[in-house]
């Protein structure tokens, strides 16, 4: 079964010097039918303005990954942690027993484009613990595995039974990701215009796969996809 999240449907808040549009409901939009996928919580599409951003502000008992799209993002952390992370770079924070940060686009003249994730961990009260991983060089024409349970092939190592892949398509670029029973997809075009199992998705749009043998993508454009399988 395949059942589609179109872009324009998602919530949306535009606070001046940050444009969101929430895949899943987060703060002041709020929608039983969207609470999340399996244990993915968050998609945020954030649009960040020149020198704007998040204070330090707390988390606890979340997985959260940031990929970045455009601009650049400065981050800092209550465990010492700070960096500037620019479009293809992963950063990831285990948010355990707690830490707070802070995030910001440390520009003067462009904006930052991310998506921010969330998933729910397999276990509460973990150590907090700081990741990245850069996908800038990623070969275009297949799947790179991005974040594991154990970490496998120089993933990011996190607490949960998700893999996360980026596909970064050329036009007519195509990739299958083949599901074992029981497990289940989200597909998010991050950039591009795609065609998932038959399906067109362009870029925002996303889509949920259970019961399904496999995801097939094929890329009317040049692309960039998000693949969760989930357990």
């Amino acid at each position: 079964m395949l059942t589609l999240r179109k872009a324009n449907d998602r919530g949306h808040a535009n606070h001046g010097w940050l444009d969101s549009h929430f895949t899943f409901s987060f703060a002041d939009y709020h929608d039983p039918r969207h609470m999340g996928f399996r244990s993915l919580r968050v998609i945020n599409d954030d649009r960040i303005a020149p020198g704007g951003g998040f204070g330090m502000h707390p988390h606890r008992d979340m997985e959260i990954i940031s990929y970045v799209l455009a601009g650049a993002l400065e981050h800092k952390d209550s465990m010492g942690n700070g960096s500037v992370i620019r479009p293809g770079d992963f950063q990831y924070m285990s948010a355990g027993t707690g830490v707070t940060h802070s995030e910001f686009n440390p520009s003067d003249r462009d904006a930052t484009h991310l998506l921010q994730i969330w998933i729910k961990p397999d276990r509460p009260g973990v150590t907090p613990r700081y990741g990245e991983k850069a996908m800038h060089d990623a070969a275009t024409g297949r799947l790179h595995l991005v974040a594991s349970p154990s970490g496998r092939d120089g993933s990011i190592a996190i607490h949960q039974d998700v893999e996360l892949f980026l596909a970064r398509l050329g036009r007519g670029d195509a990739v299958t990701h083949a599901l074992a029973p029981k497990r289940h997809a989200w597909i998010h075009v991050a950039e591009g215009e795609v065609d998932l199992n038959g399906e067109t998705l362009a870029a925002g749009d996303a889509a949920a796969l259970s019961e399904e043998r496999e995801a097939r993508l094929s890329a009317k454009s040049a692309a960039q996809v998000l693949l969760f399988d989930l357990h």
